[in-house]
């Protein structure tokens, strides 16, 4: 089932998520239904925020990237990164910072370059509750940064800066609004 995908303003992309447990009711089923909502919106990630749930679970399929010339030489490590997590913590972050272009599918049309460092360590279960300790580099990272940072309450669009945000603030104003035409269902704060 397509679930309606949060838009900016709403209350839930702002919360702090809570862990759950494998007596959450319909876990699978809502797994299933969060891939089917990212896949219909084009997205490469889902967090649970993004579909009304205050959660730490993310979903992420990085699968369409490897046929990405950019992505050559790791194609096939994107080509096996479709995974769930559930209560995940990042345990470390190291590297370079770099920048990369990003959207986010809750602030439709907006794409702003955001600095992320380029390696992560994360602990998290896997939809078979197992428990995991992974790294992870290149854009990989930044795809599963950017889904934990929904579990923390963090936008893209917090990690910009206060000229970039101030130059930003109709548009997140109009999206608030549902003043934003996607070709997925959305939930806005006014409606």
């Amino acid at each position: 089932m397509i679930l309606p995908i949060y838009g900016y303003g709403e209350s839930v992309l702002r919360k702090k998520t809570v862990e759950i447990n494998r007596d959450y009711p319909d876990l699978d089923q809502l797994i299933e239904n969060m891939y089917e909502t990212m896949y219909k919106a084009h997205g490469i990630g889902l967090a649970a925020p993004q579909v009304g749930l205050n959660i730490r679970l993310f979903v992420i399929d990085a699968t369409p990237l490897a046929e990405d010339e950019e992505y050559v030489d790791i194609k096939e490590e994107l080509a096996n990164c479709k995974k769930v997590f559930i209560n995940p913590i990042i345990t470390k972050r190291d590297g370079e910072l770099w920048k990369f272009n990003e959207g986010c599918l809750s602030i439709p049309d907006i794409r702003e370059d955001v600095k992320r460092l380029e390696n992560i360590t994360i602990e998290y279960y896997d939809q078979s509750w197992n428990k995991k300790t992974e790294n992870f580099s290149d854009v990989r990272a930044r795809i599963i940064q950017h889904e934990y940072d929904h579990l923390e309450g963090i936008l893209f669009t917090d990690l910009l800066s206060p000229l970039k945000k101030k130059l930003l603030k109709g548009k997140l104003a109009n999206i608030s609004k549902g003043k934003v035409d996607t070709e997925y269902r959305m939930k806005f704060p006014s409606h």
